[in-house]
């Protein structure tokens, strides 16, 4: 029987849950400190969620596929707030979503295949890091004082670095997936 009741899955399942939360403070209240709080209890939950799973071998299936499902919807939650509050320009989110949509496929492909799916790689994380690292800092941006300025280059900074990582991991990704079709 598989585990699912975990403490790694709580806290997933938890991380989740802060989706709504957070579009709720970002675009109804444009209670900006808070939602980034919410973001910040997001990553740690995130970081978290790992940790745990690997040292008390509570590592699942659903956590394996939960974990970076959720990071998508985060990416793409704040991305969406991001966009409506007028702090990052459609081609971002463009980028951003047209990968992961790109890669969802290839996923679906593998599984259709019954090819193994793609396992995470540290450039991946690394990828994801910077975006859910620039994501508060563009958000904070939008105030007008001197915070607002430097979270502005400093959002901007590991946004841009995380959307290269990410198209770079997105292509390791694809290759990968291509090379896996080939063999079989």
């Amino acid at each position: 029987m598989p585990r699912v009741f975990t403490v790694p899955n709580a806290l997933t399942l938890l991380r989740a849950m802060g989706i709504p939360v957070f579009l709720y403070l970002a675009l109804d209240l444009r209670a900006d400190g808070w939602a980034v709080f919410v973001l910040a209890v997001g990553g740690a939950s995130d970081y978290f969620d790992g940790k745990i799973a690997r040292a008390w071998n509570q590592t699942s299936r659903l956590g394996e596929i939960a974990d970076p499902t959720i990071d998508r919807l985060y990416i793409f939650a704040v991305l969406i707030a991001l966009f409506l509050r007028n702090a990052i320009p459609l081609w971002l989110m463009a980028i951003l979503i047209a990968r992961d949509l790109v890669l969802a496929l290839v996923s679906v492909e593998l599984h259709r295949r019954k090819l193994a799916l793609l396992e995470v790689t540290y450039a991946g994380k690394a990828a994801t890091f910077n975006l859910l690292y620039a994501f508060p800092f563009l958000l904070l941006a939008l105030g007008d004082s001197l915070l607002g300025a430097i979270c502005f280059v400093i959002g901007w900074s590991f946004a841009l670095w995380g959307v290269g990582l990410y198209l770079i991991t997105g292509f390791q990704y694809c290759a990968t997936a291509w090379s896996q079709k080939k063999q079989s």
